[in-house]
């Protein structure tokens, strides 16, 4: 672990190599677990706003979901996070032709009717970040489902802070993202 600024980094996130391999896992992440997408205090507000444009690009089931459970709900952890289609999928969740699972909330801003790409966390995986009252720790968090993007990752030499640098610099900024670079730097010699 090293300290940038109030956030503690594993170095795991300069050592280990992640490219998503959409074709192998099909989204797995927005499908499987037991919870859905962590959300951010400010991120329930902007799901609330942005809704009836995200709507036409979600499936029914999502829709019936969102309109049940709310745009975001206070999960089993006490925490904030995206409703999920019975106990299972994102509610945010759509599919394509093969079967792959995308964001409908990434759809809209794909076509430009919303500006927000989609939550952090989701942006930042398999990046993870939990916010204590001093400083915001950052790890890797790794899934098996992932297994296929580990190996591609590592096929292509792309280490996992590479590959979310985009939300890495949206999460913490620029300044912060550039001292991160100087220390993989580092790391690598």
């Amino acid at each position: 672990m090293f300290q940038l600024g109030k956030t503690i980094v594993s170095e795991e996130i300069i050592e280990e190599d992640f490219v998503c391999n959409l074709s192998a896992c099909k989204g797995a992440c927005c499908v499987d677990g037991d919870a859905g997408a962590p959300l951010e205090d400010e991120e329930t507000a902007i799901l609330e706003e942005i809704y009836p444009k995200v709507k036409p690009f979600l499936r029914e089931e999502g829709v019936a979901a969102i309109e049940e459970q709310g745009t975001f709900v206070k999960g089993e952890d006490g925490e904030w996070e995206t409703p999920l289609v019975n106990g299972s999928e994102c509610a945010y969740v759509t599919f394509d032709d093969k079967g792959t699972a995308l964001c409908g909330i990434e759809q809209a801003y794909n076509k430009n009717e919303i500006a927000w790409k989609k939550p952090v966390s989701c942006h930042l995986y398999p990046v993870r970040v939990k916010q204590y009252s001093e400083f915001a720790a950052v790890n890797y968090h790794k899934w098996h489902i992932c297994d296929d993007a580990c190996a591609l990752g590592k096929e292509l030499q792309v280490p996992v802070y590479k590959f979310t640098k985009e939300a890495l610099i949206r999460k913490f900024g620029e300044d912060w993202y550039r001292e991160l670079e100087e220390v993989a730097g580092d790391v690598k010699k």
